[in-house]
């Protein structure tokens, strides 16, 4: 699959890279020593920051990705158009398969996601020549490519035997 229609401004794509960044700084990552931040932009125009937060129960952690939903939903945003995440990793990293679930429930199959580089942005060393990496060495994609024929929402109110 690829990318079909960019919705992303240059300025609203840097406005989340730098979100995300600037989220990254609230991690509290003391187990895994993996910072994540996540930027969740609005379709009103609200920048929704999140990071990941740990629990000594490893189950109780959340991930960037649901913190910046959580904190969206719970304020009563409810369109997106956006999101990015970034963490110290030199290559682009993707949500889990929970966060991708959770966003799944709150955005569109077709809203843009970059993956950034912890080291972002890269030189240009070709690597922006590889399918969906772009300026700076992001990864751009889709909701609906990181997560193809999923469930949501709609699929409960389909008919039933």
């Amino acid at each position: 699959m690829s990318v079909t229609a960019w919705t992303l401004s240059h300025n609203d794509r840097d406005l989340l890279i730098n979100g995300a960044f600037e989220a990254k700084t609230g991690s509290y990552s003391p187990y895994s020593k993996f910072p994540v931040g996540a930027a969740l932009l609005a379709s009103d125009g609200t920048l929704i920051k999140g990071a990941n937060i740990e629990n000594a129960s490893y189950g109780g952690t959340i991930c960037a990705e649901r913190t910046a939903i959580v904190k969206a939903v719970s304020e009563g945003k409810r369109g997106f158009v956006g999101l990015a995440v970034v963490t110290d990793v030199p290559a682009a990293i993707s949500p889990c398969g929970l966060c991708r679930q959770v966003i799944r429930e709150f955005c569109a199959l077709d809203m843009p996601v970059l993956l950034v580089p912890g080291d972002y942005p890269k030189p240009d060393d070709g690597s922006e020549k590889k399918p969906g990496v772009t300026e700076g060495g992001v990864k751009e994609t889709t909701l609906g490519e990181l997560l193809p024929d999923s469930f949501g929402p709609e699929h409960l109110e389909l008919p039933r035997k």
